[in-house]
C-alpha cells in the first residue's frame, strides 16, 4: 500500500447513518461527495436486522413462558398423583352422592332370650325325660366342701301315698301327678327330697303356699340308710319353681330329735333344697337352649 498524501489527512471516520448530521465526522467540502444511495441501502439492511432480532427475541420469550406454564401443569399433575387423586375424574355433577350408594337397613333388635322358667312352668312345654335319676344323677353330691352320699330313690304317681299329715290333702287337691324322692346322707344325718310334679306353675305355687309344719314328705330309707323321721322331731321345708314343688325332710338316722342347735341338720336340708332348685332350673335351661337352636 502506498503512503497517504498529506492532502488526504490520515484515516477518515466512516459515515454512520444512525447518527444525526451534527455528529457525523466533518469532511472537507473539497473532498469527494458521499454515495447517498449506498448509505440508504446500508441503513435499510440494519433496520431489517433489528426487526428480525426483535421478533426472534419475542418468540424465545413466548416459548419460555409456554415452557413455564407446561412445567407448572406437569408439576400440578404430579402433586395430584402424589396425593392419590386420580386425574381422570368425571365432572362433579356426575359423581354420585355418598348417601346414594349406601345401603339402608330397617332398625332391628335381637330377639329376647328364651326364659328357662317358661319351659318348666307348663306340661305342654316341659317335655324332656324326667326321672329321679335324671334329676339327681350320680352316686354322690358335693356342695361347697361337703360331700353327700346318694342313697335310695323312688318314683310314684300316687303322690298322697308318700306324704304325711296335712301334705296329703295339699297334694291331692292341687292335682299332683307325680312325686319323685331321693335320700342323701352324711355323718348320721339323712335328708329325703320329694319333688311333686303338677301340670301348671299355679298349682305348684299353691301347693307350696298351703304346706305347713304338720305335713311333710315321707322319709325314704334304703341303700345304706335305715328308717328315720318316722317319729320324733325332724326339720321340714317347702318351696316351688315352675310346675314343681319340692320338700325336704331331714333328721338323725339314730332317731334323735332335731333342735335349733343342730346346725348340721339345717345345713344338710338347705344344701339339698338348693341343689334341687338348681337341677330344676338346669332342666329348663336345657330345653330353652334346644328350642333356640331349632
Amino acid at each position: 500500500m502506498r503512503p497517504m498524501s498529506y492532502g488526504q489527512g490520515g484515516p477518515q471516520s466512516q459515515w454512520d447513518p444512525w447518527k444525526p448530521q451534527s455528529q457525523q465526522p466533518w469532511r472537507d467540502s473539497s473532498g469527494p461527495t458521499p454515495d447517498w444511495a449506498a448509505l440508504a441501502d446500508a441503513s435499510e439492511t440494519r433496520n431489517k436486522r433489528r426487526r428480525v432480532l426483535f421478533i426472534g427475541g419475542g418468540v424465545v420469550a413466548t416459548l419460555a413462558i409456554g415452557t413455564a406454564v407446561a412445567m407448572a401443569v406437569v408439576s400440578a399433575n404430579g402433586d395430584d398423583k402424589a396425593s392419590g387423586t386420580p386425574s381422570n375424574l368425571p365432572a362433579s355433577a356426575s359423581l354420585p352422592s355418598e348417601s346414594a350408594g349406601s345401603p339402608s337397613f330397617a332398625p332391628t333388635s335381637a330377639p329376647p332370650p328364651l326364659d328357662p322358667q317358661d319351659f318348666i312352668s307348663s306340661v305342654q312345654k316341659d317335655t324332656a325325660p324326667l326321672s329321679a335319676e335324671t334329676l339327681f344323677p350320680g352316686t354322690q353330691l358335693t356342695m361347697g366342701e361337703t360331700v353327700y352320699k346318694k342313697n335310695a330313690t323312688a318314683d310314684t304317681k300316687q303322690c298322697a301315698s308318700v306324704a304325711k299329715g296335712t301334705l296329703v290333702n295339699v297334694l291331692t287337691k292341687n292335682n299332683c301327678t307325680r312325686l319323685l324322692r331321693v335320700t342323701y346322707s352324711k355323718d348320721g344325718v339323712a335328708v329325703t327330697v320329694g319333688v311333686a310334679v303338677f301340670n301348671t306353675e299355679a298349682q305348684a305355687t299353691k301347693a307350696k303356699s298351703e304346706a305347713d309344719k304338720k305335713g311333710f314328705v315321707s322319709s325314704l330309707a334304703g341303700a345304706g340308710v335305715k328308717t328315720f323321721c318316722n317319729s320324733g322331731v325332724c326339720r321340714t321345708t317347702a318351696n316351688s319353681y315352675g310346675r314343681y314343688a319340692y320338700f325336704t325332710t331331714t333328721g338323725f338316722t339314730s332317731g334323735k330329735d332335731v333342735t335349733t342347735k343342730d346346725t348340721k341338720v339345717f345345713q344338710t336340708g338347705d344344701d339339698l333344697a338348693e341343689f334341687t332348685f338348681r337341677q330344676i332350673r338346669r332342666r329348663g335351661e336345657a330345653q330353652a337352649s334346644a328350642a333356640a337352636n331349632q
